[in-house]
């Protein structure tokens, strides 16, 4: 165990979790203040909720409360470990909304595989809750879950692992390709790792208009002629990779512009960057060891380079998209989170780095910047009401 390690699970004993239940009515001292917190005072609030349901939202915490909901089938880098074990990974996520754009958030982890009884309990939830974060859910059960709950719930569905990556990495994107002066329907872009944060970045590249998108998973490029994928895999197989090249990773990057990595540590190796177009790009989010580390692929060519650590420059973190994604959501009283609310996230993180300060080196802002927060809830709230 690192030092690192040690003094996380330190205070994660020490305080017995990170989350704790507030009281926004004050303390309750006298007789009148437990009256109008609950019995009889209460009731009115109740009365009001049942002649119509849509006054939750107006006399309950609904209206900024999320819950974190995970099976712990896909936790960090760690895999299947289960719903207890993925409680401190959904704690966590809860202190991030609130630490970052004032939205409460509480751990839902499930006892269950089933997608159908997932899908199930998060829609007999849907009364307490504004909006629903789905968390480390494995691929390709993930999309099912997604998908459905969108059908059958009134409430944002928001699947992080997914769309808060994809946001980010195009944001990054965005400000890279400024430097590196290419446009985004000129590039041929390979995305290593063809699970939940691949695909979703797949299919926001397709609606910012990106070139040729070249998936590969753990047997090589995903083309039309494949009979071994699962139904997503099938279906992305229909609008990616337009010329259906074949073969491994190392020939999907050839003479390719940009490395999105969200797969496996060390798999990219400095031939293979060098085998990229002049200024290459590559964001390389394998955690906590990247496909490949920032100085071999600058050594080898690169122009920009980014990572999921914090010890490396460019840092692409999911926290610059969901506290702000939801706080623009529940402000604007959204029902949906859409593609367009996204895409306006995404240039709102990008812009956060001006023209001035954006070099090789600082292409997205650190994930401390609370700032970052504000503008993409205003963007999001913007695109909702447009």
């Amino acid at each position: 165990m690192d030092e690192l390690s040690a003094e996380s699970l330190k205070l994660h004993e020490e305080k017995k979790g990170k989350i704790a239940i507030s009281n926004k009515f004050g303390e309750l001292k006298t007789k009148h203040d437990l009256s109008i917190a609950y019995t009889p005072g209460v009731a009115q609030a109740c009365r009001e909720i049942h002649k119509n349901k849509e006054d939750s939202w107006k006399y309950t915490s609904r209206g900024n409360l999320v819950a974190v909901v995970s099976d712990g089938t896909a936790v960090l880098g760690l895999g299947d470990i289960g719903p207890e074990a993925a409680m401190p990974v959904m704690e966590g996520k809860c202190i991030l909304f609130k630490e970052f754009a004032g939205v409460d958030a509480f751990p839902i982890c499930l006892a269950t595989k089933d997608p159908k009884e997932i899908i199930n309990t998060v829609k007999l939830l849907e009364p307490t809750f504004g909006g629903i974060n789905l968390e480390d859910i494995s691929a390709p059960r993930c999309f099912e879950i997604e998908n459905k709950l969108k059908e059958i719930c009134d409430i944002p569905i928001f699947h992080d692992d997914q769309h808060g990556t994809a946001v980010v990495v195009i944001a990054a994107l965005i400000n890279a390709l400024k430097i590196v002066d290419k446009k985004i329907e000129d590039l041929t872009i390979v995305i290593s790792g063809a699970g939940a944060a691949g695909m979703a970045v797949a299919k926001m590249l397709i609606s910012a208009n990106a070139g040729d998108l070249i998936l590969c998973d753990r047997m090589g490029i995903i083309h039309k002629d494949r009979d071994d994928m699962n139904w997503a895999k099938k279906e992305i197989s229909l609008i990616t990779n337009k010329t259906n090249r074949k073969g491994s990773l190392k020939d999907a990057m050839e003479n390719s512009d940009v490395f999105i990595g969200v797969s496996a540590p060390g798999i990219v190796s400095e031939e293979m960057v060098q085998s990229m177009n002049k200024d290459a790009i590559l964001f390389a989010m394998a955690n906590p060891i990247p496909e490949i580390m920032p100085d071999l692929a600058k050594k080898a060519g690169a122009r920009i380079v980014g990572t999921g650590r914090s010890d490396f420059a460019n840092q692409i973190n999911n926290v610059l998209a969901f506290p702000g994604i939801f706080r623009g959501v529940f402000d604007a009283k959204a029902k949906e989170i859409t593609e367009d609310m996204k895409l306006a996230a995404a240039h709102a993180i990008a812009e956060t780095i001006s023209d001035n300060e954006l070099n090789e080196e600082n292409i997205i802002p650190p994930p401390l910047d609370k700032s970052v927060a504000k503008r993409v809830s205003e963007a999001v709230k913007k695109a909702a009401n447009s």
